[in-house]
């Protein structure tokens, strides 16, 4: 338990520059920085030209998708430039992270589920007392997301890149795969873009 904390904390740690690639999967390094510093950090690092466009490229591909869920204009671009960066971040495929949200929350930030899973990605607040943040709001997206996405990349990495297991991991039902089948469906049905990658594999 003490190494998967340890593992998780310096996933959480590692705030790297952002970037629009291929759909590849990243085991974050162990790091040293503070922990608060990386979880209240809400600003992108500066970008190249080339990322910044492919951002917009995300962006402008996954709006209409979007749109199916979130009717409001204003709370859609905010949502998706905020999902682009957590995922990004964590070194995930942003979409995946969509496919992940819906299934979770249908992308209502202020759902609770009968276990108590908060927001958007249906975090536990144990995660928040675990990491001795109590002043964290769940329900608000920014935060929901940082917590989301840093778990999942946690995951991914405690089994080494298989997504079917990780994402096991992420709903409690490891040894199971019918929340991993779900979560695929979605992202297959709603979220593939012409630069989504079929191979998802962990870079160490």
């Amino acid at each position: 338990m003490w190494a998967a904390r340890h593992l998780l904390l310096g996933i959480l740690l590692a705030s790297k520059s952002l970037a629009a690639g291929p759909a590849v999967v990243q085991a974050l390094p162990t790091v040293t920085p503070t922990m608060r510093a990386t979880l209240e950090a809400s600003r992108e690092s500066p970008r190249s030209a080339a990322e910044i466009w492919a951002a917009r490229q995300w962006h402008n591909d996954m709006e209409p998708q979007l749109g199916r869920f979130v009717k409001d204009a204003q709370r859609r671009s905010r949502l998706l430039r905020r999902i682009y960066q957590e995922a990004t971040l964590a070194k995930l495929p942003p979409e995946l992270v969509l496919a992940v949200i819906q299934v979770e929350s249908a992308f209502k930030a202020d759902a609770v589920s009968s276990a108590g899973a908060v927001g958007l990605m249906q975090i536990m607040p144990f995660w928040v007392r675990e990491l001795g943040l109590p002043a964290d709001d769940l329900k608000d997206p920014n935060r929901n997301l940082r917590y989301g996405s840093t778990i999942l990349a946690h995951y991914l990495a405690m089994e080494d890149g298989d997504l079917t297991r990780a994402l096991a991991r992420y709903n409690g039902s490891l040894g199971k795969t019918w929340y991993s089948e779900r979560v695929m469906r979605a992202w297959q049905r709603y979220w593939r873009t012409p630069s989504s990658s079929d191979n998802l594999m962990v870079q160490r």
